[in-house]
């Protein structure tokens, strides 16, 4: 199997590619119009660089991944889509709503398999989480706390012609697909958002605090802010709280770590010692296509989590609760 990359500016794209080479897939090549960008990935990567996406899609590639700039997503998994090759996409799916059902429209109507890359389900406590949750150890599920806070990333990120905004469509929808997923045929009905920018100077936003209704009943809350500072021991964090009628459960998904100080760089961080969930991501998506089943993250999945993200900033625009239309 053959997979190349479509853009390579979003930083999952290098862990993606070591996920590839230990499962033994070829990396195709490497499409990105940033040259030093470009050079710099494939050459990590093993492969070759090219400017120009449609040289990529003409090559034997059975699929992409795109790590684009967040507004570029849906040209080039349209592209790709029409070249007849299997996608996983970067989150968040696309920057706006009709971009995102355009790249699930063109997989669907050309038979191409699209998966969102949203690995937070694949690492080990999370699927611990969801399956307490469906055994009911729980009991009915209430209310759901979760954080997705990190350190800003800077670059494109906060450029919001090229990422559609900041701290929220950048981390709300990870953690909104983990609910999702937890409870299984739920989805957000309504979203009340405040968002601001208070921690750094720049034009998009680095904070909010976000409340969803479920259709099922359950009502949540989320912090996806850029509030972490330069000296914190890790980028950011991924926690959910459960709050049922028979129980509380908690899972973060960074504390598989060991504690370093290093008096070189007089800072203190915490090094990752445990499971992949990157690997876990495109492995998931090599097997799908091998096996020609559906991918376990559809482009649905992403797709609802632009539309949570999206209808947040709408609710702080707006400075009421936003009810979501499908």
């Amino acid at each position: 199997m053959k997979i190349g990359f479509l853009g390579v500016a979003h930083m999952h794209s290098y862990s993606y590619a070591n996920g590839l080479k230990k499962l033994g897939i070829e990396i195709a090549g490497v499409a990105e119009e940033n040259e030093e960008l470009g050079r710099q990935a494939a050459k990590e990567f093993g492969t070759t660089w090219v400017r120009d996406y449609e040289t990529l899609l003409s090559r034997d590639a059975d699929a992409v991944i795109v790590c684009s700039e967040n507004a570029r997503h849906r040209e080039l998994s349209v592209a790709a889509a029409e070249a007849g090759k299997h996608i996983l996409c970067e989150k968040p799916l696309a920057d706006n709503l009709e971009s995102a059902e355009a790249i699930v429209r063109a997989a669907r109507e050309r038979g191409v398999k699209l998966m969102t890359a949203f690995p937070c389900r694949f690492h080990p406590a999370a699927a611990a989480m969801k399956r307490d949750a469906e055994a009911g150890a729980l009991g009915r599920i209430r209310a759901i706390q979760g954080t997705n806070r990190g350190t800003m990333p800077g670059g494109w990120f906060i450029d919001k012609a090229k990422s559609g905004g900041g701290a929220v469509i950048d981390h709300t929808v990870h953690v909104v697909d983990l609910m999702r997923w937890i409870m299984p045929g739920a989805e957000v009905r309504e979203v009340y958002a405040e968002i601001d920018t208070r921690f750094h100077d720049m034009a998009a936003d680095d904070c909010a605090a976000l409340i969803f209704s479920f259709d099922n009943g359950v009502v949540a809350s989320l912090d996806p802010s850029w509030s972490r500072t330069k000296s914190f021991p890790t980028w950011g964090d991924v926690t959910l709280e459960i709050i049922g009628t028979g129980g509380v459960g908690k899972v973060d998904l960074f504390k598989q770590n060991i504690v370093l100080h290093q008096d070189a760089t007089l800072k203190t961080s915490w090094v990752n010692w445990g499971s992949d969930m990157d690997e876990g991501l495109v492995s998931a998506f090599v097997s799908s296509i091998r096996n020609d089943t559906p991918p376990p993250i559809s482009g649905t999945d992403g797709l609802e989590a632009v539309r949570v993200a999206l209808a947040a900033y709408e609710s702080a625009a707006t400075g009421q609760p936003v009810t979501i239309k499908r």
